[in-house]
C-alpha cells in the first residue's frame, strides 16, 4: 500500500538533487534514503512545540473511580490560553505552508482557545497487539496528537507506552524500540527533527519547547505536549448524563490524566441521544476533566441540533468535526457550515480509499500525481489536508517494515520539508476528483457497523 517518497531536510547535497516539479524517473531519489541521510545531520529531539503555555488546574470533582483518581493525581489537565472577546469563532484558513498547530475553542464555557497539532496518528484499524509499539514509533518520529476511541479496542495496550513516556521520556520506550533496524530510528529521528525545524520556521509567535528531560522531573512538560483525542461510542451514548460522564472517566483512568478533546464518534442514536450526551460532555469540559468537545461524521443536519440547543452560547458549538474527509468525497456543504460557525474541520484514515471498492478512477490520477512527485498516495492526502486547513490523523499499522516506515512518512515532518508543497494547479486536479463518494460505497466502518448501512449511497453525514 505504501511507496518510497522524495522529501529535502537539510543537507545542500539534497536540495541540488530535488526540485519543484515532477521528477525524472533516472534521477529519482527515494524519500526513505533522502530522509536517512539526512538523519546523520539533523540533530532534533523530535519534540513538536508545546500547544500552549500552561499552568496546574484547578482541582476538580472528586469522582468515583479510583483508577481516574489515580491518573487524575498523575496529570492534571493545564489552564488553556484566554482568547479575545469576540474572538471564539475560527475558519478553515487554506495555507501552502501550514504551521505545526490548529486553534480551536476549549476551556470552561469554550472560551478559551486550544491548539491541535494538525497531523496525528489514528488507532482506526490498529490492532490491539501493534498499538504499543505503534504509539511508540510515532512518538519518537515527532507526533504528539494521538486520536483514539472506545470502538477501537486499543486504549489499554496505547496506555501502557504512553505511561512510560510520561513518566520517563524517551528512555522509558527502548523496549519498544530494541528489536527495530537502525535505518528506521534514523528515518524517524530525521523527520522528527524535521517537523520541530519546520515548526519553529512557522509558529511566529509560539514558542518551541526545551525537550523535556527524562526521568519524573519532565513528566509534566511532556504530558502538556501531547494531545490526546477521544470517542465516544454510540452505546456510549446516553440519555442520562452520569453514563456518559462515568464512559469519559472510563477513558480517562485508561489512557491517565485528562483528555484534550472528547467527540462523538457518530451521529447514528438519535437527536435525544446525541443532545444529552453532547450536554454532559460540555459540563465534563466545564469542570476541567476534558478540554475541549467535538463531533465526528455529523453532518449539517445534527450540527444544526447543537446550534439550536446552545442558543447563543456559540462559543460551545463543538471544537472539531471530524470527518471521512477527501479529494473524492469533500462534504462541501458540511466544510462550509463548519468554516461559518467556527468550528475546525479533521479528515480521519483513508485506508480504504485504495481498496477494491475505493474510487479507481480518481485513485489513479493521485497515483500519478504522487509518482510524478515521488511521494507516497498517503502523503498527498495529508498534504492536501494540511493545505486545505483541516487537521488530519493518517494511520497505519506495524506488522511491516513498509507500515512501520509508514508513520514516519506521514508524520508532519514527513509532509512538510521542500520540494513537497503541492502546487495551485496540483490542489486544483485534487479538488476536481470530489464525485461525494459515499461511506456506504467505499466499506469503511468507523463509527458504525454492517447493520447501519442501508446501500452504496449511505453515508453517516446525511442522518436527520
Amino acid at each position: 500500500m505504501w511507496c518510497p517518497l522524495l522529501v529535502l531536510l537539510a543537507a545542500a547535497p539534497l536540495a541540488a538533487a530535488l526540485s519543484r516539479g515532477p521528477i525524472d524517473a533516472r534521477h529519482q531519489i527515494s524519500r526513505r534514503d533522502a530522509l536517512v541521510s539526512a538523519a546523520s545531520s539533523i540533530v532534533g529531539s523530535g519534540v513538536l512545540l508545546s500547544p500552549l503555555d500552561v499552568s496546574n488546574a484547578a482541582e476538580a470533582e472528586a469522582v468515583d473511580l479510583a483508577a481516574f483518581n489515580a491518573a487524575r493525581i498523575s496529570g492534571s489537565a493545564p489552564k488553556p490560553a484566554s482568547i479575545a472577546t469576540g474572538a471564539a469563532r475560527h475558519t478553515i484558513v487554506p495555507n501552502v505552508d501550514p504551521p505545526p498547530l490548529l486553534p480551536i475553542r476549549g476551556g470552561k464555557g469554550g472560551q478559551s482557545t486550544l491548539q491541535i497539532p494538525r497531523v496525528g496518528y489514528s488507532l482506526y484499524k490498529t490492532a490491539p497487539e501493534q498499538a504499543g509499539r505503534c504509539v511508540a514509533l510515532a512518538l519518537r518520529s515527532g507526533i504528539r496528537h494521538l486520536d483514539v476511541a472506545t470502538l477501537y479496542g486499543s486504549n489499554g495496550e496505547v496506555s501502557k507506552p504512553l505511561k512510560l513516556y510520561l513518566d520517563n521520556g524517551f528512555t522509558g520506550l527502548k523496549g519498544y524500540w530494541k528489536d527495530e533496524k537502525p535505518e528506521l530510528l534514523e528515518v524517524l529521528d530525521a523527520v522528527a527533527a524535521a517537523g520541530e525545524k519546520h515548526a519553529i520556521q512557522t509558529v511566529g509567535s509560539y514558542r518551541s519547547a526545551a525537550p523535556p528531560i527524562d526521568g519524573s522531573a519532565g513528566r509534566r512538560g511532556r504530558r502538556e505536549q501531547l494531545f490526546v483525542s477521544h470517542k465516544l461510542s454510540n452505546e456510549e451514548q446516553s440519555t442520562d448524563p452520569v453514563a456518559v460522564k462515568r464512559a469519559v472517566k472510563r477513558a480517562i483512568a485508561e489512557l491517565g490524566g485528562y483528555l484534550d478533546l472528547v467527540s462523538i464518534h457518530s451521529p447514528l442514536t438519535d437527536k435525544e441521544r446525541r443532545l444529552a450526551t453532547y450536554q454532559a460532555l460540555l459540563e465534563l469540559r466545564d469542570a476541567g476533566f476534558v478540554r475541549s468537545v467535538g463531533v465526528c461524521n455529523y453532518g449539517v443536519g445534527p450540527l444544526r441540533e447543537i446550534e439550536e440547543m446552545v442558543g447563543k452560547e456559540l462559543q460551545n458549538l463543538p471544537a472539531i468535526n471530524q470527518l471521512e474527509l477527501s479529494p473524492f468525497n469533500a462534504h462541501a456543504d458540511v466544510v462550509r457550515y463548519c468554516d461559518a460557525n467556527g468550528i475546525a474541520v479533521g479528515c480521519s484514515a483513508w485506508s480504504k480509499l485504495s481498496g477494491v471498492d475505493g474510487p479507481s478512477e480518481g485513485w489513479a490520477v493521485l497515483s500519478d500525481l504522487a509518482k510524478a512527485r515521488g511521494v507516497t498516495k498517503a502523503q498527498v492526502l495529508v498534504r492536501w489536508s494540511l493545505q486545505k486547513g483541516y487537521a488530519c490523523v493518517p494511520r497505519s499499522g506495524a506488522a511491516s517494515k513498509v507500515e512501520r516506515m509508514a508513520i514516519a512518512e506521514n508524520s508532519y515532518g514527513g509532509v512538510t520539508e521542500a520540494p513537497f508543497v503541492l502546487s495551485e494547479e496540483e490542489m486544483k486536479v485534487l479538488d476536481g476528483l470530489d464525485v461525494g463518494y459515499r461511506a456506504g460505497k467505499l466499506g469503511r466502518r468507523d463509527g458504525w457497523g454492517d447493520a447501519d448501512v442501508s446501500g452504496p449511497s449511505w453515508d453517516p453525514t446525511e442522518i436527520s
